[in-house]
């Protein structure tokens, strides 16, 4: 056989592959993903390995965590032309580090059995100085161990402690719990517990109530129970787990005569396995008026319902301060056919009000603007 037709031959076998990789490309995904109208969608950043968590830094900078990948990066848009034209690798090796925050040129790192500092980090992108251990005292389980990681409006750090299992009975009292600690470490309160997984909270405008996501435990069915939207008040507060899912499903094997009545209930119910993570209020300016103070949320997907489901961006409508709606903002990660294209992990707000989204499964950041007319 000739060269030229053993090159051939091998250009008819792998362009099926050459196909479905170039479905898979990033800008392809763009074409697949469907807005509401007026609404623009394009790739901020790419080349980013398991993208989760997202942190806004000074002079744009972009601090993203991950978790298998073990790695942090950070991209800066240094033209402003919408696009990141830089990125830097902050750190590798380290313990799935999903959590990020950023305070005073700090950039902090939630790894799951612990909290670390990155002093003047914009100012050393390149070449990034060893880390400093924040604190040190969280459970090393890595089953829900993964953490997100926010300042609050008292400039305190606030996370969350999973559960170590799908359910059970904690074993101590830090798992299942929201903390918060002080910049330094000091000061650390478990503020509620029964939480199973959370990896997603923000503060509401004008109230600064705190409201995180929830997911529910697997093994009890494709529709229980839902996933959840809670709001903390005071210190203190239960949220059920694994007593009570959802605010309305005893456990089987755990609840013990306890009744989901005795438990904070969820704010609000999002479906079963939708995976709701990262969320955002929008308080920006580029949206129309009708976007202000509502809220964003990342639903990352179901893993093992026999139907998947999720795979999207929902708009959690508020009215007086109450949830009362949910609508698809953006979908198209996951097909007809039931293939998953991209999961979207987290959401952040830029400060000219356009919103970043990461995406764990493609390892891409897009960006959304609003570029029609608020009629």
């Amino acid at each position: 056989m000739s060269i030229i037709k053993v090159i051939l031959l091998a250009l008819f076998l792998i362009k099926p592959y050459l196909a479905i990789a170039q479905q898979n490309s990033p800008q392809d995904m763009l074409k697949r993903l469907h807005i509401p109208k007026g609404f623009t969608l394009s790739i901020f950043a790419d080349n980013l390995p398991n993208a989760r968590s997202l942190a806004l830094g000074d002079n744009g900078v972009v601090f993203v965590g991950t978790g298998s990948e073990g790695a942090v990066y950070a991209v800066q848009d240094s033209n402003t032309d919408g696009i990141a034209d830089r990125r830097y690798v902050i750190a590798r090796g380290l313990y799935l580090p999903n959590g990020v925050a950023y305070q005073d040129d700090s950039l902090y790192v939630a790894e799951v059995n612990r909290i670390i500092r990155f002093d003047r980090i914009t100012q050393h992108l390149a070449n990034p100085p060893n880390p400093v251990v924040v604190y040190d005292q969280f459970p090393s389980d890595q089953h829900h161990g993964w953490k997100y990681l926010r300042f609050g409006p008292d400039n305190k750090l606030y996370t969350s402690v999973g559960a170590p299992c799908n359910v059970c009975e904690p074993s101590k009292a830090i798992y299942s719990s929201l903390v918060r600690l002080n910049a330094d470490g000091s000061g650390f309160k478990i503020l509620a517990r029964g939480i199973r997984s959370s990896v997603g909270f923000d503060w509401q405008p004008k109230t600064n109530a705190l409201f995180f996501t929830d997911n529910g435990r697997d093994y009890l069915g494709d529709d229980l129970p839902p996933d959840e939207l809670n709001q903390w008040t005071i210190a203190g507060e239960h949220f059920g787990f694994p007593y009570c899912h959802g605010g309305i499903v005893p456990d089987p094997e755990l609840a013990n005569g306890k009744k989901c009545q005795q438990f904070t209930a969820p704010m609000w119910k999002f479906k079963a396995h939708m995976a709701p993570l990262g969320l955002r209020f929008y308080q920006g300016k580029q949206f129309p008026t009708r976007f202000k103070n509502q809220l964003f949320v990342a639903e990352h997907g179901s893993w093992n319902r026999s139907a998947p489901h999720g795979y999207r961006v929902a708009l959690v409508k508020f009215n007086q301060g109450k949830p009362i709606s949910e609508e698809i903002f953006i979908n198209g990660w996951l097909t007809e056919s039931g293939s998953v294209l991209g999961r979207p992990v987290d959401i952040l707000e830029m400060p000219d009000g356009s919103l970043l989204i990461s995406d764990d499964k493609l390892g891409v950041i897009y960006k959304v603007e609003y570029k029609g007319s608020d009629g």
